[in-house]
């Protein structure tokens, strides 16, 4: 990750956790020593409707605020959403998306329009449900994030997740291993 600040746009649908994934994602990377924002659109949204959350990552502090309308990476939870959102809205010839989805990069770039070595893949649904035991992708898809951004110590974002999660779920040891576990396959397991 270079000095200069990062944008990030999460898709998802009311329930899939897309709010929750870009908190935990600006918690692990202010854990790191970077200036961190994150913060939801708000609208009507109601379990299922398309929802967006956002990330800014900066080196100095960061002093926008206002809404992120060209991100360098645009998080998609929900593969449905590409038929009805313009999910990649502001994200130029050099911006990348990361799927969750069975389909390949190639497939996925030409359904989006955008060049192959823009879509980056990862099947975060069946991590979910293999190591969550449900399909709520959104821990996965910060694992494949990170990846996806590099600069980041996967190492200390899994540590700084386990905390947060450890005060959440203290009672319940199988949720915190599930989803650090869920982190660290996607981020081994994502593709271009």
């Amino acid at each position: 990750m270079s000095g200069k600040m990062i944008e990030v746009r999460w898709h998802g649908r009311g329930g899939q956790g897309a709010k929750t994934a870009a908190l935990l994602f600006a918690e692990a990377v202010l854990a790191t020593g970077k200036y961190i924002q994150a913060f939801p659109e708000y609208g009507p949204e109601r379990m299922g409707a398309p929802v967006q959350s956002f990330n800014r990552i900066s080196e100095e502090p960061i002093t926008i605020h206002s809404g992120i309308t060209n991100p360098q990476y645009v998080v998609i939870l929900d593969p449905s959403l590409m038929d009805s959102v313009d999910v990649t809205d502001g994200i130029g010839k050099t911006g990348k998306v990361i799927v969750n989805s069975t389909f390949g990069a190639e497939e996925i770039a030409k359904q989006l329009n955008v060049d192959k070595s823009q879509v980056f893949v990862v099947n975060a649904s069946h991590i979910a449900v293999e190591t969550i035991g449900k399909n709520i992708p959104n821990t996965p898809m910060l694992g494949a994030l990170v990846k996806v951004i590099g600069g980041l110590d996967i190492d200390a974002v899994l540590e700084d997740t386990k905390g947060k999660l450890m005060a959440k779920f203290r009672h319940k040891p199988e949720v915190i291993e599930g989803n650090l576990s869920s982190i660290k396959r996607a981020y081994d397991e994502v593709k271009n």
